[in-house]
Formats: C-alpha cells, structure tokens, sequence
C-alpha cells in the first residue's frame, strides 16, 4: 500500500472517527496489524505518520494509554527493599502444600561463547549437578524428573533422561522432556506439582535447557528425501538413477528461525508491530533496555544472584556469572539500527534479548517430605494459569492475560505482590504488557473484563535484571524467574510474588510465589 493510497484511505475514514482516542486505538491496531502491503517501510512510515498528523492532541492521547516515564536514574533509587506484611497464607484445605526448596542454574552466556562445543544434555547435566551438590538431596529420592527445552537435539530427544544419568541419578527415575517455547521450563515446574499434588511423587526435580551456539541445521527437503531414498537403494542401477536427479539447489540448507509457524513472522517483527500499536517510542525501550542491564549489574556486584553455580567447562576455564550483561548508554544505543522492521522499526539488538545458552533446575517437595528430610524450603508453589491469545496479534500478550486471572483464582490483588518477576523478550513487549494491563479500555474491549488489573509499580519490578540483561535460554527461564522471586521475597522480607511470561504461539503463563515462613 503505497503513500497515496494512505492518504485516501485516511480521507475516507477520518471524519467517521471523530477524534475519539477510543476510536482511533480501534482502528489503527487491527489496521496496523493487520494491513499487508508490497512495502513494509512505506506501511510504517505511512501509517504511523499519519496517525501522529491526525490525532486530536498528543496530550489527550497520552492521558489515556501513558506510562510513567522510565527514566534510569529513577528506576536505579526505586530498587528498593519492600517492607514485610502479614498476609494471609493461600494454603488450601484437602491439598499438600508445595515447596521449592532452592534452584540452580549455569551462568546463562551469549550463543558463541564458552558453551559452543557443548550438547544440550551437558549444560542440564551441569544444571542438576549443581542442584544436587546445593541441596545434597539423596538421588534415589527423586521420584522424578522433568526438563524444557526448545530446539531438540535429534540425537537426545529426551534431554532430561540423558542429563539425568549423565549426572548419575539412578536409571530407575522416571524422565521425560516437555517443550512450551519460551514457558517450557514453566510447563516442566507445574507439572511436577501436579503430580505432588495427586500424590504421585513427592520429590521432582524440574528445569530447562537451551543451547543456541549449536541449532540443527537441515538438508532442504529434496536433499532429505534423495539420501533417504539412497539408503534404501539395493543395486547399482536404483542409485545411479536417483543421483542423476541431483540439483545443486538441493544442497541449500533450511535455517532455524525464531518465527511462528501458523503466521511465519518473526517474534521481533511481532514485537516491533507491537510497540508500534502500543505507542512505545525507541527512547522507552532503550530506557527500559539499560534499566534492566543496570539492576542486573547491580545485582551481580552484590552477589544477589545466589542461583548462579560454576561450570566447569570441559578444556576450558570455569564460568562464574552471566556474560551478557552489559549496561551502555542512551547515546550509543541510539547509533544501532532496527533489526527486524528496516528502516523505521524501534526493536533493536540493544533492546532485545539476545540469544542464550544455558540451564536451570529446581527442587520441588511435598511439605510434609521437604520438612522430613530436614529442609528449610524457600517458597511455596502456589495457583498458575496458562492462556493462550491470537499468534498474529497478541503474540506477546500472555501476561496481560494470566495475570488477572492467576490473582483472582488466588484471591488476591496486584497491591498483594511484593515481588514482580516477569520475562523480558522485548523492552517494547514489557512496556507493551505495562500498558495494556494499565487499560480500563483495553481490558475491555479486547480482554471481556470490566476493569483493568493494574500495571505493577516498578519499584518491585524486575529489580534484579531481567532476561534482557541476564539472558533468555528458551527453554531455563521460568525455573530463573521462580527463583528470582522466591529469593528476592526472603531477601526483601515480602509474601507473595507474581512469576509470568510470553511464549511462541501466543501463549503465556503465570504463577504465584508466596515466601516460606521464617
């Protein structure tokens, strides 16, 4: 849709909206989103043009779907300790009480670093070692363990078996793999309370892995379809004949992609969209962007990061801490181009997470058991939900979603939570979510609820870094989240937490923490 076409289509529509922002916002997301011209370039810079020459006033606007500023300094003072309440405990009659008793992860590194020559099933077997010497659980109390990951390694399907008897759990506990993109290890913690709570285990070990500095890379199909069919050959003549069909085209190799399948975009194109239907300017994310990289350095410097255990990685030096952490400036993240919308997109690399290699792993008891083998528990495991929106979208709108929803199945408010922990894809998603959650109209009109949940205060948000800064190994996250929270809320003497994320497919997850008593 070219610049004039625009223009008409705007000279048409325009007196029937009438300046009302409610109006407006209903028209322009599901255009925005939803238009699919020859030149992606000309429909940003058209209609976003457009849209910002004819509305009312910027200020009317702004009334109705601002956010407070981000700027740095004052995210940087508002990381500040939140003072103990006495709440009421969400235990429940008739159902066990689940505990995380502490969590592990490896330091979670750029794809190409340190881990590039590992398997997938290295990085877990690491993560579990880690548990076990944290914990000093007894291997053959574990009734189970589940693991997430994304990008399977063909040749270990099931990493959390591989990695369990590479890391010398008895080969008579049960394992298996789940995958839920970015909310697998999330899908592998809920799964293992749901069998404490039926009473199937009582012990479960769940967590995730990722490894990115080695995706599989396929043969084209016709390249795939050729070898099989050599293999199977049985004389001479069957191969020469099959040779003989040989392209060279064949040999182009099919290139992971982080992109949905059901709209073939990309999660970055999604979020740039996003942003741009939200009205999220790039100084936002950026302020956002070094807000994160900021309280992660922050956060490692005074060795709050307790979760993180050495890895030894074999023919090389130990890794201590996170290696992608790395807090800039305004200015110079000014100077990087958009990398998915070119050339007036506003995600960029610096306001992106980037990819991650890495694992986590949990230990999650019964009560009654945890108590019986002496354990001190850090949190319990309390009411989750997962939902699930359009893929094209509100692909990256799962914690607007869950989040009312976990609160209200938990009886609680957003004024409750001590602790926010939520996964940072995109600053422009975050801010998004922020947004949307902020909403009466949004709630409304696009969620089937009269009132919008709230937007959670910064100052108790995120305060230790975020997957921005800290990383995001698809498959880890949630376990690092869960963990985040149950350790901030001891440290900052709080009750209940709120963990939630986005994932491929339009899907999310939320969950509450709530602190173990002292």
């Amino acid at each position: 849709m070219g610049l004039s076409r625009t223009s008409a289509i705007w000279a048409v529509i325009w007196p029937s909206l009438r300046g009302d922002p409610e109006t407006i916002w209903s028209f322009i997301i599901p255009l925005t989103l939803s238009v699919k011209p020859m030149n992606q370039d000309l429909r940003m810079t058209s209609l976003l043009t457009y849209t910002l020459k004819y509305l009312p006033s910027t200020s009317q606007w702004a009334l109705r779907f601002s956010m407070r500023p981000l700027s740095c300094s004052s995210q940087l003072r508002a990381a500040t300790a939140v003072q103990a309440k006495s709440k009421q405990t969400l235990a429940k009659p008739n159902i066990r009480n689940i505990v995380v008793v502490d969590g592990v992860r490896t330091p979670f590194l750029l794809s190409g670093t340190s881990y590039k020559d590992l398997m997938p099933h290295d990085l877990a077997r690491a993560a579990l070692s880690g548990l076990l010497h944290r914990t000093s659980v007894p291997k053959d109390v574990v009734d189970y363990i589940i693991f997430g990951t994304v990008i399977q390694e063909v040749k270990t399907s099931n990493v959390a078996r591989e990695a369990a008897l590479g890391a010398g759990f008895s080969d008579r506990t049960p394992a298996h793999t789940v995958t839920m993109a970015c909310i697998s290890s999330n899908q592998a913690m809920t799964t293992a309370v749901s069998l404490i709570a039926s009473g199937q285990c009582d012990v479960v070990v769940a967590g995730g892995v990722e490894l990115m500095s080695d995706v599989p890379i396929r043969h084209s199909r016709k390249m795939r379809k050729m070898m099989l069919d050599l293999s199977k050959a049985k004389t001479l003549g069957q191969r020469l004949s099959l040779i003989s069909k040989f392209r060279l085209n064949f040999l182009s190799p099919e290139l992971p992609a982080v992109a949905e399948f059901s709209t073939n975009e990309t999660m970055g194109h999604s979020a740039d969209r996003l942003a741009a239907a939200f009205a999220i300017s790039r100084l936002e994310q950026d302020e956002y962007a070094l807000r994160s990289h900021s309280l992660a350095k922050k956060a490692q410097d005074e060795g709050l990061l307790s979760d993180v255990v050495p890895f030894k990685v074999p023919g090389k030096d130990t890794v201590t801490q996170d290696n992608g952490i790395r807090p800039s400036s305004l200015e110079q993240m000014a100077k990087l181009k958009p990398a998915f919308i070119k050339p007036y997109g506003t995600v960029t690399a610096a306001n992106s997470s980037f990819l991650t290699d890495g694992a986590s792993a949990v230990l999650i008891l019964a009560e009654e058991k945890a108590l019986a083998m002496g354990y001190k528990p850090k949190a319990y495991l309390r009411d989750f939900m997962y939902v699930s929106q359009d893929p094209k979208d509100q692909l990256l709108l799962g914690p607007t979603y869950a989040t009312p929803k976990v609160l209200e199945k938990a009886g609680l408010t957003m004024n409750d939570i001590d602790a926010f922990e939520f996964h940072e894809a995109f600053s422009g998603q975050i801010l998004a979510n922020l947004k949307a959650m902020d909403s009466d109209w949004f709630a409304q009109n696009y969620m089937g609820r009269k009132a919008k949940v709230g937007s959670p205060p910064l100052e108790k948000f995120n305060i230790w870094g975020g997957s921005l800064s800290l990383g995001h190994p698809f498959g880890a996250t949630g376990c690092r989240l869960v963990m985040a929270a149950a350790n901030r809320l001891q440290k900052e003497g709080g009750q209940y937490g709120l963990v939630a994320a986005c994932a491929a497919g339009g899907q999310g997850h939320a969950m509450i923490v709530e602190a173990y008593p002292k």
